[in-house]
């Protein structure tokens, strides 16, 4: 009925029309009041308005969209998800509660002729806000009520959650197992002060603090064996200053998203950029040439190209005789390096037979300066690798020693005969890629001004992992591409190295003496994983326990027994969830645990498991730190909002804990407890004031709160409070803008220059400063009796072993998605949107023809370990004889809760377990996050089945 049909009284009575009413209740809902009034007054009734857009705050259907995107105020905060990215994000609210997120600007810029740093970040941050209130945030604290993994709860009160778990914790240190509480947190870089917090508590109660880079396959162990060095990248920007890329196994356009314009600007500016995949992935679209190498057949391939760029005489001679060990004499009956003792050179060393030697132009016998025993320790910059002679690279020859003479060769004549295997035929035959292609590529990187290797996690996850990261970093060694800028080999996988080294050290550490364990080998070790691996591994692994080069707790005790752990706090990570061999880990380790706490803010895997769930702050809720080796700023956490339901920041549940210990522990009466293994005395009546107090400066309340543990971070590192400097970095000044890195400190391998990205190795190209390793250079030779053993003195190719989880056709990995951080955002509704909303593999579609499998199907992936249903995606782009099942899936997201590490064995590599030198280790030593063994993710056998089909 239109306004025509109302009769005259109809008409003056309603006073508007039904279109104009409507309107109105939108504006008044929508806007708030007007000032107009519908009622029976009518149209006549209102009064003439001299300036109508000044009077009426509505006036128009755009002010809907206006009012939509107003806010009240805006925080800068980020995502502590163990992403490399670490961008900084401004965070709106609007009427108490968090609304949006967006990408913040402000980066300073430090080298014009480089691409702007900003805006950094992804989609999964443009969406965090889903998690501030999404339905599986944790609001209270929870406890089990049926078994582990049924998602049984109650609600309990916050003093009743921390009576339990201090009474259980005081339990344990009196009985004298403090060393069976574990906590496990990784990657103190992307929150140190979260990582500070419970780590903080453990430290105090004389427990265990677990590694995490060696434990997800992040570490690469090549590293450490040839640069005694845990990791040292340049950052991103530094992409822009290379002629060569080769993306090795590093998916940038998915895993660094943030930092992907670099390699396509480099590109721009001429670079030619090459990507290395077994598929045709993501950035093998953007590089100017792609490269497929059979799976785990990297080091084969890097091998033939090394043997390309010394046959072709490419290789940067004067870098090999100063900065490695190839000069260096080796004997031929032993296998071992000749010491300096054993010719009679070394007599004023501090330790002679750690003094190596070379052969001078003229024939001499010389002593090579900067050996370790040459050395005070690992890192002693007052010694130098500088040369006053010429070295000889090609020696074979016989040396007069205190046993008579002895045969002798170089590192250099043994490096070349171990290339000399790698033909290009044999090269294709073991990789598939074409000869002319490799050495063409081989040929490039060695001529080209600045090549850079940006290598990636998908290297890292095979057995032989320590080979591959050798024969890579074999050729940025060979053509002397390390120390400028626009060179080098850039290992990125996670927030994996904290540039406030010292001042998260000592907060997070406050005893100064740290339990720490490989947490590989510890859960190997508590699985029962050890009592079922073959007698070869398992021989290794007691004897690398029993001489202390690699560490287990519970300590054996004197009688010979070893308790089993018995507790396990879990915060800022998903143990459970990313744990090789979760079916060993829920059988035999979890059955050993009285008391599983999980800090979460969601209802994860690990927390599903556990048996007392702690409400924590969400990223947005709490004050931290955000650093990354990718890039050179620091910038924080700010609360945007209060946390949500019952919800504490890490800092103030940890610190809450310790008040109730404190509080329970004197109700109680207790003792102090004796450390067995450090000179230190536990006192729980004292943990709180333990806590809170600030150990540098003495101040008994300094640490109360979490900000003024990220004050006392920044205040303590080198890196933002230099000694000596004016400058310092403060947390408002990082609240105001991210600033970047006014130095670098001891555990960086250059400083950070003004006008220009970081690049490391300096100190030891350009300033001769030894290498920290047992040669005092680049070391490619291990003489250490299992490499000898096992042939891998030397960068060498080997097949895996063999049947991982079982005799089947098919080659099964787990990398890194597009779609989540970890298992941050699995769970997310918009990832789940952009993806197929549940767990997938991707198969080649000859493999998938050949099972009778259609894209879309339901199938099941199985080995002799167990089996889990998904989706199956067909995905030309792979490899026949592949299946990729992106990782990090909850568990709960599987039909029968058996996820993707179902199928993946835990077993570890014996080379990654020695101390080197063996008497003393300085060169490889167990130190959490630098020397361990790696978890292994690929290397797996498996095959798929349409699911509910024939099970023979």
């Amino acid at each position: 009925m239109s306004r025509n049909d109302l009769t005259d009284d109809e008409g003056d009575s309603a006073g508007i029309s039904r279109r104009d009413f409507v309107r109105g209740l939108g504006a008044a809902s929508l806007l708030g009041a007007t000032g107009l009034s519908f009622a029976d007054d009518g149209m006549d009734g209102l009064e003439a308005v001299d300036d109508p857009i000044g009077s009426y705050p509505y006036r128009d259907w755009e002010d809907l969209y206006r009012d939509e995107w107003d806010w009240d105020s805006v925080a800068r905060s980020t995502h502590s998800v163990n992403c490399t990215g670490s961008c900084s994000w401004n965070v709106y609210v609007k009427d108490g509660q968090v609304w949006r997120e967006e990408q913040a600007g402000d980066y300073p810029t430090f080298d014009e002729s480089l691409p702007d740093p900003n805006p950094r970040g992804c989609q999964k941050g443009a969406c965090y806000t889903d998690y501030v209130n999404a339905d599986q945030r944790v609001l209270h604290p929870l406890r089990r009520t049926g078994e582990r993994g049924d998602g049984q709860w109650e609600r309990i009160s916050w003093d009743e959650a921390l009576t339990e778990i201090a009474d259980h914790v005081i339990d344990e240190v009196q009985a004298g197992r403090y060393d069976a509480i574990s906590g496990f947190t990784p990657i103190p870089a992307m929150s140190p002060v979260s990582f500070a917090s419970g780590s903080r508590l453990v430290n105090l109660l004389g427990g265990v603090s677990h590694s995490f880079y060696d434990w997800y396959s992040d570490l690469p162990p090549g590293q450490p064996i040839t640069w005694g060095t845990q990791t040292d990248n340049a950052e991103s920007a530094d992409w822009h200053n290379a002629d060569y890329i080769i993306a090795w196994g590093s998916n940038i356009n998915v895993t660094r998203i943030p930092d992907a314009k670099y390699f396509l600007d480099a590109g721009y500016e001429g670079a030619k950029r090459v990507g290395i995949f077994t598929d045709y992935s993501q950035t093998a679209i953007h590089t100017d040439e792609w490269l497929s190498p059979h799976g785990g057949s990297d080091t084969a391939l890097a091998l033939g190209m090394a043997q390309t760029i010394v046959d072709e005489g490419l290789h940067d001679e004067a870098h090999l005789k100063e900065q490695t060990d190839m000069p260096l004499l080796v004997r031929e009956d032993t296998g071992k390096f000749l010491r300096a003792s054993e010719v009679g050179l070394a007599e004023d060393a501090d330790d002679p037979e750690k003094v190596f030697v070379m052969v001078d132009a003229d024939g001499t016998l010389r002593r090579a300066p900067g050996s370790l025993g040459e050395r005070d320790g690992q890192k002693d910059y007052s010694a130098s690798i500088e040369l006053d002679f010429d070295p000889q690279l090609s020696v074979e020859r016989s040396v007069d020693t205190d046993e008579g003479s002895v045969a002798v060769r170089s590192v250099w004549e043994n490096l070349t005969d171990e290339l000399s295997q790698y033909t290009p035929a044999v090269v294709h035959e073991e990789t598939g890629v074409g000869e002319n292609t490799y050495q063409r590529v081989a040929r490039e990187f060695a001529e080209a001004d600045a090549a850079k290797i940006i290598h990636g996690k998908g290297v890292n996850d095979w057995y032989h992992n320590d080979l591959g990261n050798r024969a890579i970093q074999l050729l940025v060694t060979l053509t002397g591409n390390l120390g400028d800028p626009g060179t080098g080999l850039d290992h990125y996988v996670g927030q994996e190295k904290i540039w406030s080294f010292h001042g998260w050290k000592v907060l997070s550490f406050p005893t100064g003496n740290v339990r720490g364990v490989p947490t590989t080998l510890w859960t190997y070790f508590h699985a029962g994983i050890l009592d079922n691996t073959d007698p070869d591994t398992a021989e290794k692994i007691r004897e690398s326990i029993d001489k202390g080069w690699m560490p287990v707790y519970p300590e054996e005790r004197d009688d010979g027994s070893r308790p089993d752990p018995s507790t396990m706090f879990v915060w800022r990570g998903n143990y459970f969830n990313q744990a090789k061999g979760n079916v060993a880990l829920e059988e035999q380790l979890w059955p050993k645990l009285d008391l599983v706490v999980d800090i979460n803010f969601r209802m994860d895997s690990t927390a599903m498991y556990s048996d007392i769930v702690l409400p924590a702050a969400s990223h947005y809720e709490k004050h931290d730190l955000s650093e990354t080796d990718m890039h050179t700023y620091v910038h924080p956490f700010t609360p945007a909002v209060e946390p949500l339901g019952e919800a504490k920041t890490d800092w103030e549940i940890f610190r809450l804990l310790t008040e109730k210990i404190q509080e329970r522990a004197q109700e109680r009466g207790v003792e102090p407890v004796e450390d067995r293994k450090f000179d230190r005395t536990i006192d729980l009546t004292t943990i709180h004031d333990d806590y809170v107090r600030d150990w540098e400066t003495g101040e008994e309340q300094g640490l109360v709160e979490d900000k003024a543990a990220a004050e006392f971070i920044l205040e303590h590192s080198e890196e933002t409070n230099p000694e000596g400097s004016d400058e310092q970095i403060t947390f408002d000044d990082i609240d105001e803008q991210p600033q970047r890195f006014l130095t670098a400190g001891d555990h960086w391998s250059s400083d950070i220059k003004d006008g220009e990205a970081y690049v490391p190795w300096q100190d030891y190209v350009h300033d001769k400063n030894p290498w920290p390793t047992f040669t005092g250079r680049q070391q490619y030779y291990i003489d250490h009796d299992w490499y000898l053993e096992l042939g891998e003195e030397l960068p060498t190719h080997k097949e895996g072993p063999e049947n991982t989880g079982g005799d089947y056709p098919l080659s099964y990995n787990t990398p890194h998605g597009r779609w989540s951080i970890h298992s941050t955002w699995r769970d997310d509704t918009k990832m789940l949107r952009l993806q197929r909303g549940e767990p997938v593999v991707y198969l080649n579609p000859e493999d998938a023809e050949e099972r009778g499998i259609e894209d879309g199907d339901t199938v099941e992936v199985y080995n002799d370990l167990g089996s889990v249903e998904v989706q199956a995606k067909i995905y030309p782009s792979s490899e026949p004889g592949t299946v990729r099942h992106f990782f990090s899936w909850e568990k709960f997201q599987y039909p029968d809760r058996d996820n993707f590490n179902t199928l993946v064995p835990m077993y570890m590599k014996p080379t990654q377990l020695v101390q080197y030198p063996e008497d003393t280790g300085e060169h490889l030593h167990f130190f959490p996050n630098y020397w361990g063994p790696t978890g292994v993710n690929s290397d797996v056998r498996v095959d798929v089945r349409p699911s509910g089909g024939d099970t023979e």
